[in-house]
């Protein structure tokens, strides 16, 4: 499609945010599809009245953002399926706000709510055996003579993650693993807490309690529940 059906005038931001706005939008907007090639640098910088350089810049943030891609020979197109990049400004600039943990231990109680809806929708035998495989995992570590850290957060991270390997949702699982890079520190620290004070019994029904909501089809205990698991993750972000 050609670059003046969908590009604006520049004004107010500056020449490279205004490039970067304006082919957003006409992704948005559905002027360009998954799969289509995106204008040239010359045909981009002659509709808007800017600098090729400015527009190269431009196209280096989206690709950055996985929203284009490249091909060399070919030219650059926007992108078809999910990558995990496309949520880096969204989730650094909750990192960046002030109350940033509070804000993360937020969003991951609503993202888990969801999940576990989600969930219990798409439920069948096969996917159940393997959450039934992650808490049994789960227990083992917990049980051990001398229990470690990260081997209990690596089990509780593989419970959770086959718990968003249920719903299918790619954008789901990529939300989740990103949120857990950034908050291994505070979940470690969680973890630590819990075997300090002996709580490990508690911190195992918290996941026997989602398991059972999963598994009977609770939806009614579900905020609940959620609301139960994060009591630990809490007090170390308080």
């Amino acid at each position: 499609m050609a670059a003046e059906t969908f590009l604006k005038e520049i004004g107010g931001k500056s020449v490279v945010e205004q490039i970067v706005d304006n082919i957003t939008n006409a992704i948005i907007n559905g002027e360009l599809k998954p799969g289509d090639k995106i204008p040239t640098e010359i045909e981009l910088a002659t509709s808007m009245g800017v600098g090729r350089n400015s527009v190269r810049e431009a196209i280096k943030i989206l690709v950055a953002y996985g929203a284009l891609a490249i091909k060399r020979a070919e030219g650059t197109f926007v992108r078809q399926d999910f990558d995990s990049k496309m949520l880096y400004p969204v989730l650094f600039g909750i990192i960046l706000q002030k109350d940033s943990a509070t804000q993360i231990v937020e969003l991951r109680k609503i993202i888990d709510v969801g999940i576990l809806r989600l969930a219990i929708e798409k439920l069948d035998s096969k996917s159940l055996q393997r959450v039934e495989q992650a808490m049994e995992e789960l227990e083992q570590k917990l049980a051990a003579e001398n229990e470690d850290v990260e081997d209990i957060f690596e089990a509780d991270t593989a419970f959770h993650m086959v718990l968003v390997g249920i719903t299918e949702n790619v954008l789901l699982k990529g939300i989740c693993v990103y949120v857990d890079q950034i908050t291994r520190a505070s979940r470690l620290k969680a973890i630590e807490k819990i075997i300090n004070e002996k709580a490990t019994e508690r911190f195992l029904l918290m996941h026997r309690e989602m398991l059972r909501v999963l598994k009977e089809k609770d939806r009614n205990k579900i905020d609940e529940v959620i609301e139960n698991h994060y009591q630990y993750w809490e007090k170390v972000n308080s």
